[in-house]
């Protein structure tokens, strides 16, 4: 079987060092030494102010919303992303309004973004979407104008650089996700990075329970991580590098035979990440016919984002976004991993030129 995806497992010998530990301090969660150290470590390798490691990447969503202040208004976002950047907005009882995406790189369409503006806009909440920067500038520009408050939804965008700095650093707050889907992972985890000391306090606080010891602060709930799930990241975390040195290599063999269909455009000023591999077909049944044939030989890639978000069943109001919803018909996102070997890659690419 050949998935979308495989997560990467490191030694087990190496996981199994930290899990010993864990049996000689017997903390297995509540701010434990290896989340300590996980944080740290990774504020070191993405060179940020403040991160904070959160049980899951939507939950991250959630605290940011909520440490930004950000209740009972409307918040500009993308179309094209997973269902949980919508969700999290409906779950804190906020409004998404939608704006299309631009065609090149599936991107929130800054050009649109003025015009969905009301006295109830509080926040714009964008996505990374592949790992690809939005255009962080025109998006500044219009929050600054405006008074709103910026999220970014980096969940694809770990370890990539734009303008010579991690692309998690910017906005008011940047979510990661580092589930076990991801080019880096926790098995289950996520976390916040700011650049603020205020909202740093605000996270710290929100993600357990809004206490310090028996002094209660503010509202917040549970979303700390375990001391298993900090070990499994700090085994991963030394071949990072290396992972995306073997995507890399996948992503130019893709490139190499299939030129002629159509990708995501190469962006100036970034050092991607390779996370994902998507290619657009010519319509949705061209599409349907390509994965019907992988399905066949066993393997499975995904359909990466699908539906366009402003089309779920329960939203109250309807938006239209036609640009989003016809790449979404579309779009597919073909195996990419470290370890997938050349000869699959090959298989995969046959069947892939045979059909279009």
């Amino acid at each position: 079987m050949i998935y979308v995806t495989k997560s990467f497992l490191p030694p087990v010998k190496l996981y199994k060092k930290y899990i010993d530990n864990i049996w000689k301090t017997n903390q297995i969660t509540n701010q434990g030494p290896l989340l300590k150290e996980l944080e740290n470590k990774l504020k070191k390798y993405l060179h940020v102010k403040y991160l904070h490691f959160l049980s899951n990447g939507t939950v991250a969503l959630q605290l940011a919303l909520d440490a930004l202040n950000i209740k009972n208004g409307e918040i500009i976002t993308t179309p094209f992303s997973y269902v949980a950047t919508t969700s999290s907005i409906l779950w804190e009882r906020c409004s998404p309004v939608f704006v299309d995406i631009e065609p090149d790189n599936f991107t929130i369409d800054v050009s649109q973004i003025e015009k969905k503006i009301t006295k109830k806009t509080k926040a714009i909440l964008a996505v990374h979407v592949f790992g690809y920067a939005c255009d962080i500038d025109g998006i500044q520009k219009i929050a600054k104008k405006y008074n709103l408050k910026v999220i970014y939804d980096g969940a694809h965008a770990f370890s990539v650089k734009y303008k010579g700095k991690s692309l998690l650093d910017y906005g008011d707050i940047t979510t990661c996700s580092f589930h076990a889907t991801k080019l880096f992972h926790t098995v289950e985890g996520g976390c916040c990075i700011t650049k603020d000391k205020k909202t740093n306090d605000k996270l710290e606080l929100a993600k357990r329970f809004g206490h310090n010891g028996d002094i209660h602060k503010q509202l917040g709930i549970n979303a700390k991580n375990s001391e298993f799930h900090a070990a499994m990241g700090l085994s991963n975390l030394p071949f990072i590098d290396k992972i995306i040195n073997e995507r890399k290599k996948i992503s130019k063999l893709y490139d190499k035979l299939l030129p002629e269909i159509q990708k995501p455009k190469k962006q100036e000023n970034l050092e991607y990440n390779y996370a994902y591999y998507p290619v657009i077909f010519k319509n949705e049944k061209q599409l349907l016919n390509v994965i019907s044939r992988l399905n066949k030989e066993n393997i499975f890639p995904r359909r990466y984002f699908y539906p366009s978000l402003n089309t779920l069943p329960y939203l109250m109001k309807k938006q239209n976004c036609s640009v989003s919803e016809n790449i979404s018909k579309r779009i597919v996102c073909l195996p990419i991993y470290a370890g997938l070997e050349n000869k699959n890659i090959e298989k995969i690419i046959k069947i892939i030129n045979r059909i279009i």
